[in-house]
């Protein structure tokens, strides 16, 4: 794996971005069209996806696709707008917008900040790589990069709904949306920053059950959950009936039940056995008062 400095190492992933956007941007403008925006667009995503993996490839490190998470459905939110204009129901689109930007500048910036360059990769990749043996290619384009842009295109389906839906609805359900969104957001970011100061003052072996970790061993991902579900709710509001726009965030869901926190609770386990004690008392994902 390339040992860059993490100034260095941001440089390298944001160009890889810009040169990502710039195709799918190219590809939009002057590509052949299928005359459904939707399936332009996801054409045009896993377009910017590949151009990532070759990064990803050429520097030896899975890691260059952390933040497209968060850094695409933005991208995604803009050009449906401006392609829907000036059929859009401004009042709607603008909550989307507000709870969208707010998530992607909190999950980017919280990527930047526990980054420390490309001489670390997330520990999953590699992990998921050597299990692949000489298919390894293969799951590195399909399940790090593909599947999850895949998967965040599916949350951001409600989304293109609500957007390209002229109608104006501000119903009672678009308003619990926003509520929802920026709760989600809010909950988020302080588990994020009590996690933040919970790894720079920790002792060797020792386990964050404090603040929001005390009432849920992983207050993140339900925060991420929140999220994706606000999203839906958006979509159902401006199209009531579309039941299928909960698609995305149910597979969100089951990503986190079956792969992420079971992988993230096994490593936690092998590499602090106290974890065991947090187990028994902090709920797994909804958020409640630990058990004595």
């Amino acid at each position: 794996m390339t040992t860059i400095g993490k100034t260095r190492s941001l440089a390298l992933v944001t160009t890889a971005y810009v040169v990502a956007v710039a195709a799918a941007a190219v590809w939009l403008w002057w590509g052949p069209s299928t005359e459904i925006l939707w399936l332009d667009t996801l054409i045009a995503d896993v377009l910017a996806t590949l151009v990532i993996f070759v990064f990803s490839r050429v520097y030896r490190n899975s890691s260059f696709y952390d933040a497209f998470w968060s850094v695409i459905p933005p991208l995604l939110l803009f050009y449906w707008w401006y392609r829907a204009a000036p059929d859009v129901d401004m009042l709607r689109a603008w909550m989307i917008t507000i709870v969208v930007v707010l998530w992607a500048i909190r999950l980017t910036a919280n990527w930047v900040y526990a980054f420390p360059g490309l001489h670390h990769e997330d520990w999953r990749y590699p992990m998921l790589r050597a299990r692949a043996g000489r298919w390894e290619f293969v799951v590195d384009l399909v399940a790090i990069h593909l599947i999850p842009t895949v998967q965040v295109f599916l949350g951001m389906l409600p989304v293109y709904v609500a957007i390209t839906t002229p109608q104006i609805r501000l119903s009672w359900l678009a308003v619990a949306a926003f509520v929802v969104g920026m709760a989600a957001v809010a909950l988020e970011f302080a588990a994020d920053v009590q996690m933040h100061r919970f790894v720079a003052n920790k002792r060797p072996g020792e386990v964050m059950d404090r603040g929001l970790w005390s009432w849920s061993r992983h207050p993140n991902y339900f925060g991420e959950f929140g999220f994706w579900f606000a999203l839906a709710l958006f979509g159902i509001a401006a199209s009531p009936g579309s039941w299928w726009v909960l698609v995305g965030a149910a597979a969100m869901l089951a990503m986190f039940l079956g792969a992420s926190i079971p992988m993230m609770e096994k490593r936690s386990l092998e590499r602090r056995p106290g974890y065991q004690d947090v187990i028994d008392r902090v709920s797994r994902f909804v958020p409640r008062p630990p058990r004595n």
